[in-house]
């Protein structure tokens, strides 16, 4: 087999097939790390590029603008707190009650301006690395909206709230979707949270009726536009997995070892239906670890993740300020020498 462009190499992984080689990018590297391996490199798709990764990302652009001492207000109506990462932290939001709700307004999804980044992306980057869009399926946004800890209350509390901010969810995300496909993109990855480290962050039973009728039209909603879902949820899924599976995506990431999820475990139950993303520990492993370790433990999730293909090597989530740059290196290093199928 010749060698493949990063597109390619994705798109055979999400088909669940053998490219030439294991591909490899993460949701986010940490401008630290990326300065200390590629000098220069500027931004994370900068760094994909110089670096050999296999996908560039893009979001849609939406304002940020200033809300006091490290604090920004998004176009959405929810304020950020600056964190140690590069993204923040939500701090207020704009929907309380189901009042709050009938009068609020999403952005204009269709605004001049909206898609540049995905445009100059695509013009940049398509045909050469897969170019994954970033969206949202049936949690982030409302728990922006609400905040976390309201959402969660209104679980139980008040589900007709919740199951309005869901359909909103869906709505805008498959109409950014639209206009996405649109311009060329092919895969979109959705980065809602579903679990913590010792389980759901709702009972399954909430997750069935409150979520995952969402979840199944927005994931359904995406793949009639012609576009590969990859779903994001760290944490402890078992409860929830066969739903997440059930709901049509192409791949599930990152299978988080630190909560229990074992990787072999789930390409035997799942290997078939989807493909898998991960899932070297990035909590302590790759942040208290030495290259050794790393090395080993970036061989023992392409031992488990590669045979029969579907499967692309990560970090079990990011890499973030506490990777170690020669630790996140030890895993690129590995991959090169051991993630080649045989020819």
């Amino acid at each position: 087999m010749k060698e493949l462009t990063g597109e390619q190499r994705i798109l055979r992984v999400l088909d669940r097939q053998e490219p030439d080689r294991v591909p490899h990018f993460e949701w986010a590297i940490d401008r630290k790390v990326r300065e200390a391996l590629a000098p220069g490199c500027g931004t994370l798709n900068g760094f994909a590029a110089r670096m050999g990764l296999d996908a560039a990302l893009a979001d849609p652009d939406f304002r940020k603008d200033p809300a006091g001492p490290g604090r920004w207000r998004s176009e959405w109506g929810y304020v950020l707190q600056d964190s140690a990462e590069e993204h923040g932290i939500e701090v207020e939001s704009p929907i309380h009650t189901m009042a709050d709700f009938e009068r609020y307004s999403p952005p204009d999804l269709r605004a001049p301006g909206r898609y540049d980044t995905i445009e100059k992306t695509i013009s940049q980057f398509g045909g050469s690395l897969a170019v994954i869009v970033h969206l949202n399926d049936v949690f982030s946004l409302p728990r922006y909206l609400m905040g976390y800890e309201n959402l969660l209350m209104a679980v139980a509390a008040e589900p007709e709230l919740v199951t309005a901010l869901v359909t909103l969810s869906v709505d805008v995300n498959l109409a950014m979707a639209r206009e996405a496909a649109a311009r060329g993109a092919k895969i979109v990855y959705t980065g809602d949270d579903f679990a913590g480290e010792t389980g759901p962050l709702m009972s399954p039973a909430h997750f069935r009726a409150l979520f995952y009728p969402g979840l199944c039209r927005v994931v359904q909603g995406y793949k009639a536009l012609g576009l590969k879902v990859i779903k994001h949820t760290d944490g402890m899924i078992w409860p929830l997995i066969d739903m997440i599976v059930d709901s049509g995506i192409d791949c599930l990431d990152p299978i988080d070892p630190m909560a229990g999820m074992d990787l072999a475990e789930v390409k035997r139950k799942y290997g078939t239906r989807v493909a898998l993303k991960g899932n070297v520990d990035c909590a302590h492993l790759m942040t208290l670890g030495s290259p050794a370790k790393v090395e080993e433990a970036t061989r023992e999730a392409l031992r488990v993740g590669m045979p029969g293909g579907g499967f692309i090597l990560s970090s079990s989530n990011s890499i973030h300020s506490s990777v170690k740059p020669e630790n996140y290196l030890a895993m690129l290093t590995a991959l090169r020498a051991h993630g080649k199928y045989r020819q």
